[in-house]
């Protein structure tokens, strides 16, 4: 009895504070942990096979060389001639451009009708895609590859960018779920390295591009019935949204709620009215403000939703907006200019085919297992690190990524390579980490959307420094290699610096409401 007594004496029972109850009644008001897994599990299933396969198009092109697409533009006894050649190369460089142009579509088709409708539109595209390669060959009125291809890359932002919200089903590993997406979509590109070797080793016998694109169709299928009988009809909310509804019972659209919304099921109109029935009547201080003092301190370094509440224009008008979207945009231009490059890179620095073809291949099984085997640590970064830490890492690993790169030394590019292909998931994970901490996820769709469009544009640039390498620097890639390099450290080292000051300002003005606050 006494023992008891001390012990309560030493560690009194916790006080329920209106932080816990809240954060106790929005738990129950997600679905149950079961759905919420299946929910993650199907989204990163149709990333992995239709987020963005096209960037495996190495793969895919030798088995469209051997099925005789554009073989008509070459002499019987030139197979492959150049005309062919660059009509091929021509289907990945407007893919990869429609790809990453599509994400602006696709924010403002996400912002305005929710995931959704977007996932929906998204499977409707695959599914015509697949539709044109599988008859490629029977389609003369217009080039059914190209087209196709080029949907296939227009399809894949709908479906990837739909399930970022996905995040918000687990609040407290957001980081990680985002990670598993982002995983599954660079390993999208490991779907015609498969196809390939099945392809080449004759594992199915007669596997043509009619029969693979018709099996293909399944995928698009799928998406189809998971949008409309598992995903959740609306976006999962943040916290600090659903605690603001649930004090001021004003929605993010600034209309009020009732039992009779249709906006909202029964079941979150009394959780959000019970949500409100503890606002005041426990504490001075909103329960919103709780609850955000509390992301602020715990995940990002007092950055969370900083820019939220603003318009579009006024958030793309801001330094957030434009260092990342300069910084996002080089990092896409150095990915994607190596991807295209790393065979006769690998050339020169070595001096030696055989080496350059070993580094290939080592470099297309990497990409793919990179994007898997990053998932924990990108999970374990964006949920335990703050903001500035993780832009912090992001421009000291790409740098180093960089000077690797640059080396004559086999060890040291291999190594380089191992970085790169763990830093690209990281990398586009922590851009829309980022876009939905800063921004707020009422804006996230088309903000992201805008970086990502704006950055896929500007990788035209890519063929005008691949010309350089070639023409100007004599295959020397040195000089294009420095400049991206050199472009990384101004425009990162800029971006880390202002969110730098910006976290020093937030805390100091906080330390000063504070004491005025003790004051009075």
């Amino acid at each position: 009895m006494v023992a008891d007594e001390t012990n309560t004496a030493l560690h009194p029972p916790s006080e329920t504070t209106p932080l816990t109850r809240v954060h106790s009644l929005l738990a129950d008001s997600l679905p149950s942990k079961r759905i919420r897994i299946t929910q993650v599990a199907c989204a990163m299933l149709w990333c992995l096979f239709a987020a963005g396969p096209v960037f495996g198009f190495a793969a895919l092109k030798p088995v469209l060389i051997s099925e005789g697409v554009y073989e008509q533009f070459c002499s019987a006894e030139d197979k492959m001639c150049v005309e062919r050649d660059l009509k091929l190369n021509n289907m990945f460089t407007i893919a990869a451009v429609v790809t990453n142009a599509t994400a602006f579509i696709v924010g403002r088709i996400l912002d305005t009708y929710g995931p959704r409708v977007t996932g929906i539109l998204g499977s409707f595209i695959i599914f015509v895609a697949g539709v044109l390669l599988a008859n490629g060959a029977a389609i003369t009125r217009f080039d059914a590859y190209l087209f196709g291809y080029v949907l296939l890359a227009f399809g894949g932002p709908f479906v990837f960018i739909s399930c970022f919200q996905l995040a918000n089903s687990f609040p407290g590993h957001s980081g990680f779920v985002l990670a598993l997406l982002t995983g599954s979509f660079d390993s999208s590109s490991a779907l015609f390295m498969f196809y390939r070797i099945t392809y080449q080793r004759g594992i199915v016998t007669n596997f043509t591009l009619h029969k693979f694109f018709n099996a293909y169709l399944i995928v698009p299928v799928f998406i189809f019935l998971c949008q409309v009988f598992i995903m959740p009809h609306e976006s999962y909310k943040t916290v600090e949204t659903l605690a603001k509804i649930g004090e001021t019972g004003i929605d993010e659209t600034g209309l009020p709620i009732d039992g009779n919304d249709s906006r909202y099921g029964s079941e979150e109109v009394d959780q959000l009215e019970r949500v409100r029935s503890h606002v005041s009547v426990h504490s001075s201080k909103s329960v919103y403000e709780e609850i955000a003092d509390k992301q602020l301190s715990d995940k990002s370094g007092g950055l969370h939703n900083i820019l939220n509440g603003k318009s579009v224009i006024e958030q793309i008008k801001t330094p957030w907006f434009l260092l990342m979207c300069f910084f996002t945009t080089i990092q896409m231009l150095r990915i994607n200019y190596f991807l295209a490059t790393v065979r006769s890179q690998m050339e020169w620095y070595f001096d030696s085919p055989n080496t350059a073809v070993q580094i290939n291949k080592f470099f297309d099984v990497a990409l793919p297992v990179g994007g898997i085997l990053s998932i924990p640590f990108i999970g374990l970064i964006l949920d335990n690190m703050t903001t500035l830490t993780t832009l912090a890492i992001l421009l000291v690993v790409s740098t180093v990524i960089g000077l690797a790169g640059m080396t004559s030394l086999f060890s040291i590019q291999i190594i380089g390579i191992c970085f790169l292909v763990v830093y690209r998931p990281f990398y586009y994970t922590a851009v829309s980490d980022y876009c939905a901490k800063v921004f707020g996820f009422k804006t996230f769709g088309t903000v992201y959307g805008t970086i990502i469009c704006f950055s896929g544009i500007c990788n035209m640039f890519q063929s005008v420094l691949d010309r350089m390498t070639h023409f100007t620097f004599h295959m020397n890639p040195n000089p294009v290699n420095l400049l991206l390099v050199s472009l990384t450290v101004i425009f990162g080292g800029s971006l880390v610096w202002f969110v730098n000051g910006q976290e020093h300002n937030l805390k100091r003005q906080s330390v000063i409401q504070e004491a005025m606050g003790s004051s009075a």
